[in-house]
C-alpha cells in the first residue's frame, strides 16, 4: 500500500504552524517540499514543522527539511523549526532547531515584527509597476531606509513588468525589512523561470535586460520555484560608492524605457 503525508498550515498561532501527518519516506518527501514552499512564498517570518504526527519511514527523507531550508537561506529567510515530542533525536538529520512542542518554539522565536513587512497583489495590467513603486516608497520611508527607495524601484519595476509582459497572471507583491537592507520580491503563477547569462542582451529578451538591472542594484537575488509558479526575490543593502555608482548607471538605463 503506498505511503500517504498530509499537512495542514494553522495560521491562528503566533507563528504559522505547519502540521504534518502520515509516513514520510522517498515518495511522499516531494509533497511536503512542496506544500512548505508554497507557505514560505508568503514571506513568513517564522514556520513552526509540527512533526508530532509523522512517522519516519526513511530515515533519509527527513533530509527534504534540511534542502527547503537551504533554498530559502537567502528568501524568505525563515526561522524554520521543528517540533517533534519527545523524539527529537530521530530529526538529527533535519539540521533545524527542534523543540518538544509549538508553545517552546513560539517563546524561542520571540514576538513576531508585522511592522518589518508589506505586501500587495496586483492584476498583470498598466498601473501595476507604478503601485508597485508607490509601496517600495512606502516601505522605505517607513523604515527609515530613504536611501534605498531608488534601487527598490527599480527591481520592483522590473519584475513587475516582466509579470504583466510575459508571465500575464495575479502577482504578489513582498517587501521586507533586513537586517539594515530591504528584500523585494515579486510572486507570479507562471513556472517559467527567466535566465540571466551575465551580459547584455537584446530589449526583447525574456527576463534578460531586466534582470541586468536588478543584477546592477542588488547584493543578491534569485528565484525561488513553486508548484504553481515562482518567486523572484532581491535583497538590496545601504549604498556604499560602488553600489552607488551602479545605481546611477541603472537609472540612467531604465529611463529609456516606459515604465507605467
Amino acid at each position: 500500500m503506498p505511503s500517504e503525508v498530509r499537512h495542514q498550515v494553522d495560521g491562528g498561532q503566533t507563528y504559522p504552524v505547519f502540521r504534518l501527518t502520515g509516513v514520510l519516506d522517498a515518495a511522499t518527501a516531494p509533497s511536503v517540499r512542496s506544500g512548505l514552499l508554497d507557505l514560505l512564498a508568503g514571506q513568513p517570518e517564522a514556520v513552526v514543522v509540527d512533526v508530532r504526527q509523522l512517522t519516519v519511514g526513511d530515515p533519509a527523507a527527513v533530509g527534504v527539511l534540511r534542502e527547503v531550508a537551504r533554498d530559502a537561506a537567502e528568501w524568505p529567510d525563515c526561522h524554520l523549526v521543528l517540533t517533534a515530542g519527545p523524539d527529537a533525536a530521530a530529526w538529527h538529520d533535519a539540521g533545524l532547531p527542534v523543540w518538544p512542542v509549538p508553545e517552546e518554539a513560539f517563546a524561542a522565536l520571540g514576538d513576531p515584527e508585522p511592522r518589518h513587512f508589506l505586501r500587495t497583489a496586483l492584476d498583470p495590467v498598466v498601473g501595476a509597476a507604478r503601485r508597485s513603486r508607490e509601496l517600495v516608497t512606502e516601505a522605505c520611508g517607513r523604515w527609515d531606509l530613504p536611501e534605498l527607495a531608488g534601487a527598490a524601484c527599480i527591481v520592483v519595476t522590473e519584475m513587475v513588468n516582466n509579470v504583466v509582459a510575459h508571465a500575464r497572471t495575479p502577482m504578489t507583491v513582498l517587501l521586507a525589512l533586513r537586517g539594515e537592507g530591504v528584500a523585494v520580491a515579486v510572486r507570479d503563477r507562471s513556472t517559467y523561470v527567466p535566465r540571466f547569462a551575465g551580459s547584455p542582451v537584446p530589449v526583447t529578451s525574456y527576463g534578460g535586460r531586466g534582470l541586468l538591472l536588478i543584477d546592477s542594484v542588488a547584493q543578491r537575488w534569485g528565484s525561488l520555484v513553486l508548484g504553481d509558479g515562482k518567486v523572484v526575490w532581491a535583497v538590496l543593502d545601504p549604498p556604499s560608492n560602488h553600489s552607488a555608482g551602479a545605481e546611477e548607471l541603472a537609472m540612467q538605463e531604465s529611463t529609456a524605457v516606459d515604465y507605467r
